[in-house]
Formats: structure tokens, C-alpha cells, sequence
């Protein structure tokens, strides 16, 4: 190479250039971040507890520490908070387990009567007639928006508390718990992005050695800033509370960034591949009319 050098300054540039390339590539490999955590927290003799299972409640605790400050702030009963979160854990459970097996596996759960027991248990049957205690592997996060909503309405229903402010409180507190679930995910390796060269990328070894995209990451990073978006605006316009706003710009904002981070990952099941657009993307958009609506009927 020697003589290129001597020779010719412009051989000199693009010999630079491919060593630059090649060491920029070499680079990136080695800041891939390669990913495969055990996926259990802690164990107390015989019993674990796995990541998934542990930020579910933490999640919760967190927004029900949010919803307590906003009702004190708005001076409702404090025996009325307990009952609210009864409400949303059974609401949220149920509507995300319901909402996977009808929208991403009903030939799985909705064709024999195993299938619904698996559906409305946290059981497997086993292929030599017992079963097996699994939890439930397979849980929707439109399914459990909408059954949060449902069970709100019901909560509302007993209390006689005004629908919108019980909306807009848990709009403000929904970022903690929903990051918390995507850091869940993570921990457990699954709903993993493509196969991309990002620097920050991930090797899921779990699933293989494919740098991907961290598409959980994305989003437990986007329900952090929602939450701290939404306590900085309830603090700067507390007379919204109760108009429906906040849940209007919560569902918004969710939605629509579910909607355009489903492009950097993998659909979950095989079907979806021949939509135009995954089941994900498909089910996002009423929640996104929905919040629109709401922060458009709020402004009247």
C-alpha cells in the first residue's frame, strides 16, 4: 500500500476511508449489547419470582402512590382509593389476558374447551393429561386498556365519582406502570424488535445472536417522559382535571407511539404477516381516535 500512498493522494483517501469503515463496523459490534438475564428476581427457598411478576406490582404501586397524591390534592375520600385499585388490577389482568388469546391466538383458545380453561386459567394441560401451573404467558396491552376502561366505569358506577376525573388521575399516573411492564418484557426477553445495526442494539440471546432493536426499551423509555410530561401539565393546568384532557393526550400520545415503534419490531404471530399493517398497529388506532376526541370535547 506503500506505494499508493506515494503515487496517488485520491488511493491515499478511499484506502483511508475502507480502513475507517471496516473499523466503524468492528465498533458497533462490539456496542451491541448482548442481552440474557435470568429472568427470575429472587428465590425464597422453593418459590421464585420472576422480573416479569415483580414490576407488574411495583408498577401499580407506583401509580396507586400518583393517584393518592392527585386525590388528596383534589380532596376525595381516601376509602375511596383502595376500591379504585382493586378495580384497575382485576381490570387490567383480565382485559390483557382476553384481549391476546381473541386477538393474537383464537384458534389456540377459542376452538376447544382447553383452550378456554388455558384462556381463563394460569394452567396448561400437558400432552399426557395433566397440567401445569404457568401463569399467563400472553397478555395484550389493548386488551387491558380496554379493560381498565371498563373496569372504571364500574368503579364509578359505586363511588358516584365524576367518570372524567377518575379518567384524567389515571391518565396522569398510567406512564409508571406501563414502563414498568415494558421493563418486564425486557427482562424476559420477549416482543424483541428486528435485526438492526444500531450501536445500541441487543443480542436477545434467548432468542438468538441477531442484534435487534430494544423495542421494549423504546417504549419504557416513552411512558417515563408521558409521566413526567403529564405531572409537569397537571401541575401548570390543574382546572383540566375532570374535562377528560389528560386521558384524551394519554391515550394519544400511547397509541400513536405504539403505532410507529411497531415498524422496528417483530410481528408476535405468523398471521400477521400478510396484513398491511401487524394486529398491534390495527388495534392502536381507536384508542388514538378515541384520545383525540376526548382532548377536542375538552377544549368546548
Amino acid at each position: 500500500m506503500s506505494h499508493v500512498i506515494l503515487w496517488d493522494n485520491s488511493l491515499l483517501i478511499i484506502s483511508y476511508k475502507t480502513i475507517f469503515l471496516h473499523f466503524g463496523v468492528y465498533m458497533n459490534q462490539l456496542l451491541y449489547i448482548v442481552w440474557n438475564p435470568d429472568i427470575v428476581a429472587f428465590r425464597l427457598g422453593p418459590l421464585s419470582m420472576r422480573w416479569y411478576g415483580l414490576l407488574w406490582p411495583i408498577g401499580l404501586a407506583l401509580a396507586y402512590l400518583v393517584v393518592k397524591r392527585l386525590y388528596k390534592e383534589q380532596k376525595i375520600k381516601d376509602e375511596l382509593l383502595a376500591p379504585l385499585f382493586i378495580y384497575c388490577f382485576f381490570g387490567i389482568l383480565i382485559g390483557a389476558r382476553l384481549g391476546h388469546c381473541i386477538f393474537y391466538q383464537p384458534q389456540d383458545f377459542l376452538t376447544s374447551g382447553k383452550g378456554i380453561i388455558e384462556m381463563l386459567l394460569p394452567i396448561r394441560f400437558m400432552a399426557d393429561g395433566g397440567w401445569k401451573l404457568t401463569g399467563y404467558a400472553g397478555l395484550a396491552s389493548h386488551g387491558g386498556t380496554l379493560g381498565l376502561m371498563i373496569a372504571l366505569w364500574l368503579y364509578v358506577h359505586k363511588t358516584k365519582l365524576s367518570i372524567w376525573t377518575v379518567l384524567d388521575n389515571i391518565a396522569i399516573a398510567t406512564g409508571t406502570t406501563a414502563c414498568c411492564i415494558r421493563l418486564g418484557n425486557l427482562m424476559n426477553s420477549e416482543i424483541i424488535g428486528k435485526i438492526s445495526d444500531v450501536p445500541w442494539a441487543f443480542i436477545f440471546e434467548k432468542v438468538d445472536m441477531m442484534p435487534r432493536h430494544p423495542g421494549q426499551l423504546y417504549e419504557a423509555i416513552a411512558y417515563a417522559v408521558l409521566f413526567f410530561i403529564m405531572w409537569t401539565l397537571h401541575k401548570r393546568m390543574p382546572e383540566k382535571i375532570g374535562t377528560g384532557w389528560y386521558f384524551g393526550f394519554c391515550l394519544t400520545y400511547i397509541f400513536t407511539f405504539r403505532f410507529f415503534i411497531e415498524y422496528t419490531k417483530e410481528i408476535q404471530e405468523a398471521f400477521e404477516a400478510s396484513l398491511p399493517i401487524d394486529m398491534g398497529q390495527i388495534l392502536s388506532i381507536p384508542f388514538i381516535i378515541l384520545g383525540v376526541y376526548c382532548m377536542l370535547r375538552a377544549r368546548k
